[in-house]
């Protein structure tokens, strides 16, 4: 009954949307066809009937309850139609190509990277000229980090947004930044962005305006005049950054009420439950398409709905909201894709992958599992993890990466942890004290970020050298700890280089720069020891990668040669991952396969040999003579196959 009532409602939905669309498409035809070529109108109107079905079953059972939904179902379809029409040429020519090859981002020769612009070049025009070193390393997909206009002094990093329109004065101009896509596009490299669509800041011109006490405006935000529904609210809900601030509500004495700041007091929560606000972001969103942004990342989007008695996390309108900005950027700007970022349960993240709501996603369990492996020496909760959790809807990308800007936070699934007969908090906090130095042994050396005196709950902060054991090795002197740390930075990398999905890399990794302990000289940057890792990119380091007999080239080098070996060989083409078990806890294994080819990858995360069976390994399909495609080397593995310490073998059979 329940299914013949589900099929009633989606087969009303679409009717009404057939009637919606005809009731107004010749409003659209008489604002706009007669400003546009006849071609290019037909072919908007072609993406408008094919993506509007579901725009309208999403915007529906977000704003159908309104009155006046139509109207707004009318301003919304109107704004995208304005953006588009205002797209460039280049742009639209693009949106040509992505429709004819709407999977390119699965290529194997998608490799991103990302920085700060201010700490890796100073400016915009400053980083136009370093394009060359992008393209060096393969670079086919560069995420600047958050460059929007921000506030004086605390900005949360650029994630407290000014103005979506302008960019940060001291980094240049928004025509400036188009400029930059449109050269980096020519060099076959994506830019992305992010897009911050949670929350603005507080000197946003829509929260001036409502402090002003412009009731409009105060309606683009949750406002509340008391405490009663805040505490009503709070009572299911965890605090995010509790030692910014109680709970998830700033008083604003200015207008005497209750602002709604999951984040931090200056960031104040969109409220999506207005439509208007819905449209109002989808015009920012079309505004950074138009400048020539192909992958935007979509920030902290298990928070854009709220509702009362639930944690206020992940709920379905939350998915419905970047459904129906993805109806329109496919009507709108097709060459643009949806990245998620979901710090959330692992289940929680892949809830948002699709090729109707985000592509793309992070994978933060599989860093995070990286750096437990490596600290445990022990692959089970890894495999375990990847076994389950790893495979998402054909025609999306996991986007893999061993460190980001930002901390490094233990976001695993604790079954999966239970499994492998770990207790899920203390070993999160033993992961903390072995990545912060504390536990005895340890080679890594980072930083606690907001940890708890009373749980001991923490994350963890530290570039990928210093917590891979670079920085502990030169302190010591110990040539055979260097040589293992320059191995456990390469195997890492390597596997989110040959795993399914794309590699991103932050920008610094690749010539292991080192902690900065020199931050908190700074003022703005003191009790927040991300900044550990956030220091300005060491150009006379980088002069060294090509050295191999400094660490920067070694580290470098390697680096090249995985992204090199991936770019290169068909078995990275759109291919299927299968996770292997090797019989031996230390060594992970997977394969990657398609229908020209396969190869075996394994990884060694210990710092002893370990064996593996050979008569295993001809049961999971190698065969005895097989070629390592990294170091170019014939190995024969009649009894056994021995992996030296943090090896990474990427086998190929014979020919």
């Amino acid at each position: 009954m329940e299914r013949n009532t589900q099929s009633t409602d989606e087969q009303w939905l679409a009717e009404q949307a057939e009637h919606s669309l005809r009731r107004l498409r010749p409003r659209l035809e008489q604002r706009f066809q007669s400003s546009v070529d006849e071609a290019e109108w037909q072919g908007y109107l072609e993406r408008l009937e094919r993506h509007f079905p579901r725009l309208f079953r999403h915007l529906f059972r977000l704003y159908g309850g309104y009155y006046d939904f139509f109207f707004h179902l009318e301003s919304i379809l109107s704004s995208a139609t304005e953006m588009w029409m205002e797209r460039p040429a280049e742009l639209k020519a693009l949106d040509a190509m992505r429709r004819a090859d709407p999977h390119w981002y699965q290529s194997n020769r998608m490799v991103g990277a990302m920085c700060y612009v201010d700490l890796f070049a100073g400016n915009l025009d400053a980083l136009r000229e370093r394009i060359p070193y992008f393209s060096e390393l393969g670079i086919s997909y560069l995420h600047l980090m958050p460059l929007f206009k921000e506030p004086e002094g605390d900005n949360d990093g650029g994630y407290a947004v000014s103005s979506y329109r302008e960019v940060n004065p001291t980094l240049g101009t928004m025509d400036g930044l188009a400029e930059l896509a449109t050269e980096l596009r020519h060099h076959g490299i994506s830019l992305t962005l992010d897009f911050v669509f949670n929350h603005t800041s507080d000197d946003h011109d829509w929260a001036l305006k409502a402090l002003n006490g412009d009731p409009r405006y105060q309606a683009y935000y949750r406002i509340f005049p008391d405490r009663t529904l805040p505490d009503l609210y709070e009572q299911h809900m965890p605090e995010v950054f509790g030692e910014d601030h109680p709970g998830a509500f700033t008083y604003r004495t200015r207008i005497k009420k209750w602002v709604w700041t999951t984040f931090h007091t200056y960031q104040w929560d969109l409220n999506y439950e207005n439509p208007e606000v819905f449209n109002r972001m989808l015009e920012e969103m079309l505004f950074l398409a138009n400048r020539g942004v192909e992958i935007l990342r979509l920030d902290a989007v298990a928070f854009i709905w709220k509702r009362l008695g639930t944690n206020c996390q992940n709920l379905p309108e939350a998915h419905w909201i970047i459904q129906a900005f993805n109806a329109l950027v496919s009507i709108a700007a097709p060459a643009m894709v949806f990245k998620s970022e979901a710090i959330v349960h692992p289940d929680e993240v892949r809830s948002y992958v699709s090729k109707d709501e985000c592509p793309l996603s992070y994978n933060p369990q599989l860093m995070a599992l990286l750096w437990e492996a490596l600290a445990t020496r022990d692959t089970r909760v890894l495999r375990r993890a990847m076994e389950h959790r790893f495979s998402i809807p054909p025609g999306c990308a996991w986007v893999n990466y061993v460190r980001c800007h930002d901390d490094i936070g233990w976001a695993f699934a604790d079954d999966d942890v239970a499994a492998c007969n770990f207790d899920p908090g203390p070993h999160r906090r033993f992961l903390t004290d072995f990545y912060t130095g504390r536990f005895t042994g340890s080679f890594a050396r980072g930083a606690p970020f907001q940890e708890d005196p009373v749980t001991g709950d923490a994350r963890v902060s530290g570039t990928c050298a210093s917590l891979a054991g670079i920085e502990h090795a030169q302190a010591i002197g110990d040539e055979r700890e260097l040589d293992l740390a320059v191995r456990r930075i390469l195997l890492i990398h390597g596997i989110i280089i040959t795993m399914g999905g794309i590699p991103l890399i932050y920008l610094g990794d690749e010539i292991a720069t080192l902690n900065d302990h020199h931050y908190d000289q700074d003022s703005e940057k003191v009790g927040d020891s991300r900044w550990l890792h956030r220091s300005t990119f060491d150009w006379e380091r980088a002069e060294q990668r090509r050295d191999l007999e400094t660490v920067p080239g070694r580290v470098y080098q390697g680096l090249l040669r995985l992204l090199q070996l991936r770019s290169q060989n068909q078995a990275f083409a759109r291919p299927d991952t299968e996770i292997l078990d090797t019989g031996n806890p230390h060594v992970f294994g997977f394969t990657r396969s398609n229908e020209h080819s396969v190869v075996f990858v394994l990884a060694n995360f210990s710092e002893r040999d370990q064996p593996l069976e050979a008569r295993r390994l001809r049961q999971m399909g190698m065969r005895k003579t097989m070629v390592d495609l990294y170091s170019g080397r014939t190995l024969i593995a009649t009894q056994e196959l021995m992996l030296e310490p943090y090896q990474l073998l990427v086998l190929a059979r014979h020919a």
